[in-house]
């Protein structure tokens, strides 16, 4: 049996100890909590009785009292009595079983309605009505037959039968608790014994071969490798562990071999490492034990590897030294180019600073010529509505002169019949003889004058009309004025509409100029940075010609095997440094 097993059925042993234990001890806590209740029941069921007893006494004495005294709080207190009474047989009933018990309350109960019906109702009926003397003779005549022995003597019984019910349950409580106790001693010595019973059991079967376990493993870590190892027959876990420790004793013995073997390998490697900080790549390592074959070959590889490497670092030493030479003329060629590039871009900034100041100048006199136009398609506007106005006020004039020739044509008709009237009044002042002489006169007279007027409004309507003539033809030309003017100001419109773009132009031109003006010194910035970095370029290469030499000479410092075959790599890298990007130099 293994170990958790044994372990296992010690628990369930302890287990099913206290198990038994707590299932006794249970039973009797449970009796004692069944006493307790019946207990506590009995003491309840006498209360209620004792208080119906009390209840019953003070009803009968509040009824004397109030038999003797008519006083109403006799009869209040009588009501509360009466009341409670009823209340708690109610409750009393409610909690009895027993049947004799129940009998003796039913007992009293009809003793209580008998008492009530015969005496107490009938009495406090006469005392009300004022029939007291009568009430107190009747109680008188009575004489024990008014008590209410009757009716407590059955609650009396059964307060006898509570108490000893409370006697036996109180004993029967004893006795379970001294059951509990007892039980629970026993069982405690009981589990004393069975747990210290598995302890001697488990101490022989798993503790004792643990020491001895431990033990020697103490003694096998400490060098001893012809120990014994006993228990490795068991079919548990002491015998894995003791088959454990057999298994390290076997790994110490083979450790020891290793370790000679080790110390020899050490040995020659040591001395390899020696030789390679001699700088002697031509060391090679060759009588190792059998185990160390693999490193041996392995360092002999690394070594071999390590001295054509080496001879390909003075190779390439050399090609790095020879490049580097080129490497530094073209830097001072691009230096030159650069500094040329350089000047270069200062003339052309210079040149475009020109340009932009002249184009700038060019926009601000196509504003001011835009503006000069502007003023003028403004004059020829304003110029344009006094030729409206000058039409308009044309045409007025040869209305105003029409509408005289009309007056003027009406004025000579009138002239004409007044000549007519000063005609017929002549004709008749002849006809008068003497009499009308002077009427004759008058009379010629306004002839005379009517043919003057006439004549008159003749030449002012001549007059007039040659005026409408003038007018007309006034109006007709400064009617060709005014198209002429809006013509005018039509062509100063797209003269000034030209003229706009022309100045718009010119200062996007500005702009872009002043723009190409910003490039080109960034592009100056930037070969001026271009030419510091091919300065810090042609020191870098004086310091890797130095660093290079450095090399060769740590390099030769190396004893290497016979001239290694040369690397592809490093022509690879001659031919990327003799020929260098184009775009990196421009």
């Amino acid at each position: 049996m293994n170990i958790p097993k044994k372990l296992g059925v010690s628990f369930l042993i302890v287990s099913l100890s206290a198990a038994i234990m707590t299932i006794v001890f249970f039973a009797n806590i449970w009796e004692i909590r069944d006493a307790t209740k019946r207990n506590n029941h009995a003491q309840e069921v006498y209360a209620k009785a004792l208080t119906l007893e009390t209840s019953i006494l003070r009803e009968n004495s509040q009824l004397r009292g109030f038999l003797v005294t008519a006083d109403k709080s006799y009869l209040k207190s009588y009501e509360e009595a009466r009341k409670e009474y009823d209340t708690t047989s109610r409750e009393l009933a409610a909690m009895l079983s027993d049947p004799n018990e129940l009998a003796l309350l039913s007992k009293s109960n009809a003793e209580k309605t008998k008492w009530r019906r015969t005496w107490s109702d009938r009495l406090t009926d006469w005392v009300k009505a004022g029939r007291r003397d009568e009430a107190q003779q009747a109680v008188r005549d009575a004489g024990k037959a008014v008590l209410t022995s009757d009716i407590v003597l059955p609650l009396r019984a059964i307060r006898d039968q509570e108490t000893a019910a409370i006697a036996r349950n109180a004993a029967s409580q004893n006795t379970a608790i001294g059951t509990a106790i007892v039980a629970l001693l026993l069982g405690g010595v009981m589990m004393i014994g069975v747990v210290i019973t598995l302890l001697i059991v488990l101490s022989r079967s798993i503790a004792r071969p643990i020491t001895t376990l431990t033990r020697l493993m103490a003694e096998l870590a400490r060098g001893r490798n012809d120990i014994e190892v006993p228990g490795s027959e068991r079919g548990d876990e002491l015998g894995d562990m003791a088959r454990a420790v057999v298994v390290f004793r076997d790994a110490a013995k083979a450790k020891v071999s290793d370790d000679r073997e080790r110390e020899l390998a050490l040995q020659a490697i040591g001395s390899g490492l020696h030789s390679l900080s001699e700088a002697d790549l031509t060391v090679r390592l060759t009588d190792l034990p059998p185990s160390f074959h693999q490193l041996a070959t392995d360092f002999n590889r690394a070594v071999q590897n390590l001295s054509g490497l080496t001879s390909d670092v003075r190779g390439s030493a050399g090609t790095i030294r020879s490049n580097i030479e080129e490497i530094r003329q073209a830097t001072d060629h691009l230096s030159a180019r650069s500094e040329q590039q350089a000047a270069s871009l200062r003339e052309t900034a210079a040149a475009v600073g020109e340009i932009t100041q002249g184009v700038r100048e060019g926009a601000v006199s196509a504003g001011e010529a835009n503006r000069a136009v502007t003023e003028a398609r403004d004059e020829a506007e304003k110029g344009g509505e006094i030729v409206a106005k000058s039409i308009t006020a044309m045409n007025g004039i040869d209305q105003a002169s029409r509408e005289i020739v009309d007056i003027i044509t009406v004025i000579d008709g009138i002239a004409f019949q007044t000549n007519l009237l000063a005609l017929n009044a002549g004709v008749e002042a002849a006809r008068a003889g003497d009499a009308g002489k002077g009427f004759a006169v008058v009379a010629s007279e306004v002839r005379a004058l009517a043919q003057r007027s006439a004549d008159a409004a003749s030449d002012v309507k001549a007059r007039i009309l040659s005026a409408i003539e003038h007018v007309r033809s006034g109006v007709v030309l400064v009617d060709e004025t005014g198209n002429a003017l809006q013509r005018i100001m039509g062509k100063v419109s797209d003269v000034s509409t030209v003229v706009d773009v022309i100045a718009r132009f010119s200062e996007q031109q500005a702009h872009s100029l002043g723009q190409v003006n910003i490039a080109i010194g960034e592009i100056d910035s930037v070969t001026q940075q271009n030419a510091a970095m091919v300065e810090e370029s042609t020191a870098a290469a004086s310091v890797l010609a130095q660093e290079c030499e450095t090399l060769m000479a740590s390099v030769m410092r190396f004893n290497v095997d016979a001239a290694s075959p040369s690397r592809s790599q490093a022509h690879h890298r001659t031919a990327n440094f003799r020929h260098p990007p184009t775009s990196r130099a421009a």
